[in-house]
């Protein structure tokens, strides 16, 4: 029944999604997960700033926990009460996180799992680092919204003068989704930021040299790196903690000596299930087991008999008790009131842009505050100048109210500084006073400069954050704890592949291989070419590239799916050597084919992969959306019926994109009509194809370069780039090639530069280099001439630009201010 008293008829199926969506946004956004800006749930939030409202600061005396809880309780967060004082009491466990922001006084439990002394008996305060969580907050740094009962305000988030999602790390379980974001060593982390201040592109393997990994309040030891980068990288990775245990050898008997165990390790239950072992004899040769633990520290004592090893049991505890441990990464938190996963240097960015808006908030908040203080000094200088009249105009006024109106009036001054001077006292009057009045209006003015400074300069903005954080680290930062050591099983490849260059060459038919890259010699034009690899009867070169061996290949099929290989991963093979097969090393489908290959050095870096299909659609995606493909690979674009995925471009968001069809026409047109879009959409139209036509090549136009378009029948040209007007998005684009039966059609397009090389590849697996300087450059509309000779039932299948040695990097592909690729080399190609 609504409230008129008439039965609604509701569909019970779409009542019950309803309610639950509202229900698991409840929890995701109120509940479970952090903020990326502060790293606190709702309720440690209102905790923290209930203390605050209470003045529970380090220098004050300690106040009942169960009056904290109840203000939290009757003020902001309207739950359990034992939700809240959970929660105050993990503030407070320094084997919790890694820097309590509660100094708790009484029983808050142990790591063996003791619960806390019930709240009516424990006592709290603020520790001296949560101060820096609220520094600034009644300067309007951040935003206040009202309370469950509107009758209070509290803070949305909290200013966090330091990165706390990263340095106490934060647990939650909401619906669907769970994160899991470890704590870190203050002083490294604030170093990572001052990293990212100093150089915005800096790489996640370069924060790693400040960030070395997580730093657990309990210690221990992390075996390798490579879940740390995992995680660093993607988000999501899995870190072995191990406790830290040393063999000591005493009366002729070794015993085991533990001093450290892994983060949220219960030390009670670990003790426990070595016994259990014992006991089961599923370890043999342990003689006594000991807690030795005290306010020293932690000490657990595992006598061995003296015909066992010690390290062979050391091993076996590892194998299977907690003390080695594995800490899954998942590092979930709210962007925008949003979920998302975040790499390392997300969240850094994401608490830098923060802190940048809090700076120039309490910078506007002073400036305001320091222009009405001046302004009420101007009224005083004025009154001082001509005290005589204005003592004369107060005492021959009625009212308070016609002396203000008075002095506004004969002196031009506002109703605030009018009534400053009828407050002013008459010691004012005094050439002491009127001297400090004088210096405060000097330094207010000095103080409003510097303020607008600030807010019209975001290096200094930044110049703020980062000695602000030096000084938080000089104040709090202490020594790493838990120590990082290499693994056995941890041996970056990478390290041990030398960096060089490298030809991949990719059959129709799926045949993959590497090859040194000075396998190929330049050759003029006209020639007959090499043997670039031996293939089967029927099948031919279909992609042919340069590339580093330490470069990211990201291959986009037909199907519009995207796997990652790093270019090491590819067997290295001779020359004529027909390769291995593709399916062996990526798990395609039997329909699916490469159809574009990328190689790029960082997937982090800003920049946009750009897609164009057969049938003429096109969108543009972040390329931080693939930095984590899984082995089975992920969609990059979601494909209508009858289409295919034609190329793959990095861009920055500001190029100018050139596609050609098959029947020779082309179009050109700016990449800001391309709106970014997420992996799985379509995409929107980038020409309008004639009947029977399809698209045959995508690039990115470069200023002073030339298309070169190429034919089935080995013919080609150049032609100006001037020649092709820039056009809206969509249009039928403007005639490029005179296609005949003598040329045959286009097989691909590419923009070029008079020092660029040309590789072409012929449907029986011949290779062609050739100058681009050799080759003629003529007007949109004509043949053109034979750039590889071409024998009967024989085509160009492929071709592939290479750049310059001299003029680039050919391990990485940057971004130049045009939004254009420099480095690919050659680029991927068209077929």
């Amino acid at each position: 029944m609504n409230n008129e008293g008439k039965v609604l008829s509701v569909d019970i199926k779409q009542e019950m999604k309803t309610c639950y969506i509202d229900y698991a946004m409840s929890v995701i956004v109120g509940r479970a997960l952090p903020d990326v800006r502060d790293g606190l749930k709702p309720v440690h939030r209102r905790i923290l700033y209930s203390m605050y409202e209470l003045g529970l600061t380090p220098d004050k005396g300690y106040r009942k926990c169960a009056r904290i809880v109840g203000d939290v309780l009757g003020k902001y967060h309207p739950h359990g009460d034992s939700s809240v004082y959970d929660a105050l009491v993990r503030l407070a466990q320094d084997f919790s996180i890694r820097n309590t922001l509660v100094d708790g006084h009484g029983n808050f439990g142990s790591v063996d799992g003791d619960s806390a002394a019930a709240m009516r008996y424990t006592e709290a305060r603020m520790n001296k680092i949560t101060l820096e969580m609220l520094r600034d907050i009644n300067k309007n740094t951040v935003e206040f919204v009202p309370n469950f009962d509107g009758e209070e305000k509290e803070p949305s988030v909290l200013p966090s003068r330091f990165p706390n999602l990263l340095v106490n790390g934060s647990d939650g379980i909401a619906v669907g989704m769970a994160t899991k974001i470890p704590p870190h060593n203050l002083g490294e982390v604030i170093d990572g930021v001052v990293k990212i201040i100093e150089n915005p592109d800096i790489s996640i393997k370069e924060l790693m040299t400040a960030i070395k990994g997580p730093d657990f309040p309990t210690a221990g030891i992390i075996k390798g790196t490579s879940g740390i980068r995992e995680a660093y990288e993607t988000g999501r990775g899995r870190i072995v903690v191990r406790a830290n245990a040393e063999i000591e050898e005493e009366h002729g008997k070794q015993k085991i000596i533990v001093t450290e165990i892994p983060y949220q390790v219960n030390k009670a239950r670990l003790i426990e299930k070595i016994a259990e072992l014992v006991k089961d004899k599923r370890i043999v040769g342990i003689s006594d087991l000991r807690d030795e633990s005290d306010r020293e520290g932690m000490r657990i004592v595992i006598e061995i008999k003296k015909d066992a090893n010690a390290n062979v049991i050391l091993n076996q505890l590892y194998k299977h008790t907690q003390m080695q441990d594995t800490f899954g990464v998942i590092m979930i938190a709210l962007v925008d009131n949003q979920p998302q996963v975040l790499n390392l240097k997300q969240i850094l960015v994401h608490y830098l842009d923060f802190q940048e808006d809090v700076i120039r908030r309490r910078t506007r908040f002073d400036l305001d505050k320091a222009l009405a203080r001046a302004h009420i000094l101007e009224g005083l200088r004025i009154a001082l100048d001509h005290i005589d009249e204005v003592i004369n105009l107060i005492r021959s006024s009625k009212t308070a109210e016609q002396a203000r109106n008075g002095l506004m009036e004969k002196f031009g001054l506002s109703e605030k500084q009018a009534q400053a001077i009828l407050d002013m006292r008459l010691q004012r009057l005094t050439g002491l006073e009127r001297e400090k009045i004088e210096n405060e209006y000097n330094e207010l003015q000095k103080s409003i400069t510097y303020f607008q400074e600030v807010l019209e300069n975001e290096e200094l903005v930044l110049k703020i954050i980062k000695d602000e954080l030096i000084e938080i680290k000089t104040k709090y930062a202490d020594e790493r704890r838990t120590k990082i050591e290499k693994s056995e099983t941890d041996i970056d490849i990478e390290d041990l592949i030398e960096e060089k260059e490298v030809v991949i060459t990719l059959t129709h038919a799926g045949y993959i291989k590497r090859i040194a890259e000075d396998t190929y010699s330049a050759q003029r034009r006209g020639g007959r070419g090499i043997q670039a690899m031996a293939t089967k009867e029927d099948d031919f070169v279909e992609h042919l590239f340069v590339t580093s061996t330490h470069s990211n290949l990201l291959f986009f099929t037909n199907k519009g799916r995207a796997y990652k290989l790093k270019a090491y991963e590819i067997p290295d093979a001779g020359r004529a050597a027909k390769g291995t097969n593709l399916v062996n090393i990526i798990p395609l489908m039997p329909d699916e084919t490469i159809q574009a290959v990328i190689s790029i050095k960082d997937l982090m870096e800003d920049g946009y992969l750009t897609m164009a299909t057969k049938k003429g659609l096109i969108k543009k995606t972040e390329l931080k959306e693939f930095s984590s493909i899984r082995k089975n690979g992920l969609i990059a674009i979601n494909l209508r019926d009858n289409d295919e995925l034609l190329k793959v471009k990095v861009t920055r968001g500001d190029a100018e994109i050139v596609i050609v069809t098959q029947e020779g026409y082309a179009i050109r047109f700016s990449e800001k009509d391309i709106r970014p879009m997420g992996r799985t959409a379509s995409g929107v139209r980038a020409l309008t194809l004639r009947e029977n036509d399809i698209a045959v090549s995508m690039d990115i136009v470069v200023p002073d370069q030339e298309l070169l378009v190429v034919s089935e029948n080995g013919f080609g040209k150049r032609t100006s780039l001037e020649e092709y007007g820039l056009q809206s998005r969509g249009g039928k684009g403007l005639k490029t090639y005179k296609v005949a039966e003598k040329t045959g059609k286009l097989v691909g397009a590419r923009v070029v530069k008079n020092d660029d090389e040309l590789m072409l590849i012929n449907s029986n697996g011949v290779a062609i280099r050739i100058n681009v300087c050799d080759i003629s450059v003529t007007s949109r509309s004509t043949m053109g001439v034979t750039l590889m000779k071409t024998q009967e039932q024989e085509q160009i299948v492929a071709l592939a630009k290479i750049a310059n040695n001299d003029d680039v990097d050919n391990d990485e592909l940057e971004l130049n201010d045009d939004g254009n690729p420099t480095g690919q080399t050659p680029e991927d190609t068209d077929n």
